[in-house]
């Protein structure tokens, strides 16, 4: 069996597209790599921010559907994304940062041998930066050359991925025996898997809690999280080894930028499975990745009306030389 190579994305959803650009790309320093729409609802913007090159594992990508309701954290979702910096004082530096452009935090904390920065945006999304210093296994990706942040300091990469659960026994099992993690340590309520090389880029925390209420769907929480495979092949391989255990999936979905399947494998909780391949390149040359409004091959014939649904938001970056800070 093919296994899991590490965290492919995480995607979100904000209450606007147009601060949520503003943060990951001026406060974060990420570079928007694609601007799109929700293939299955086109009146809903789909933003990319990865590294540099827009490499696998590397991105977290947002859906700004209409008239949503604030989401509420608890237990069953997927809980915090954590995005990799290169080390230790990396995190100092990150936490100056968040000081002077006000970005509430908790401070450089360590758990499960790393340290590790804690912080929330404008629709209370929880995330962490995480240091690689000492980090070994699935490697990261490069840091955005022209971003507004220092590249001995700059993200480059997606780090561990916590899920809150409720019925861990029963998660526990599905992540070794059916994906193939390794449980590698416990700290109190929470539990380090990982899976493929290991290493930052390729683990999950999963925090056992049946004490906090169930968790609501809505903008500020995470929508689903993507862990990559090779190719078309071994995603096939997924879908008959989900099915082989009664776990239902979408099947194969073609999403022009990768190929996917999906599978509902706890309550409010969504996994994809996605090829490294093709990436975001095909449409777009590296200098402008992000700047138009790209649209996949059977949505083109459907650009006008497109268009005229989701507002324009002005990302050109190209032009304008961001100053390091």
């Amino acid at each position: 069996m093919n296994g899991l190579k590490g965290i492919h994305h995480v995607t979100a959803i904000t209450s606007n597209a147009e601060r949520n650009y503003e943060f990951f790309t001026y406060v974060l320093g990420m570079r928007l790599v694609k601007k799109t729409v929700n293939q299955d609802d086109i009146q809903t913007y789909h933003l990319f921010f990865a590294d540099d090159q827009g490499n696998p594992g590397t991105d977290m990508t947002f859906f700004d559907f209409p008239n949503i309701q604030k989401g509420v954290h608890g237990t069953n979702e997927i809980s915090k994304t954590s995005f990799r910096v290169p080390n230790d004082a990396a995190l100092d530096y990150w936490e100056q940062r968040f000081n002077r452009l006000k970005v509430k935090h908790e401070g450089i904390q360590e758990q499960f041998g790393k340290k590790a920065l804690s912080f929330v945006d404008f629709d209370d999304q929880h995330y962490q930066l995480i240091s690689d210093e000492n980090n070994q296994g699935v490697a990261s990706g490069i840091p955005w050359q022209k971003g507004p942040i220092p590249l001995a300091f700059a993200i480059t990469g997606l780090g561990p991925i916590f899920i809150r659960i409720a019925q861990f026994d029963y998660f526990k099992e599905l992540l070794e025996k059916v994906l193939l993690f390794k449980e590698l340590a416990k700290e109190g309520s929470f539990h380090l898997f990982e899976v493929g090389e290991g290493g930052n880029g390729a683990q999950i925390i999963v925090e056992h809690n049946i004490v906090l209420p169930q968790g609501y769907q809505g903008f500020g929480t995470v929508h689903h999280v993507a862990f990559r495979v090779e190719d078309r092949n071994v995603l096939e391989e997924w879908i008959n080894r989900l099915g082989s255990f009664g776990i239902q999936s979408s099947g194969y979905v073609d999403r022009h930028f990768f190929e996917s399947l999906y599978a509902r494998v706890a309550p409010q909780i969504l996994f994809e499975f996605a090829t490294d391949g093709p990436g975001f390149m095909g449409d777009e040359p590296y200098e402008t990745l992000g700047e138009k409004l790209s649209l996949p091959p059977f949505l083109e014939a459907e650009r006008g009306r497109i268009e005229s649904l989701v507002r324009p938001i002005d990302t050109i970056r190209s032009t304008r030389d961001l100053i390091k800070e």
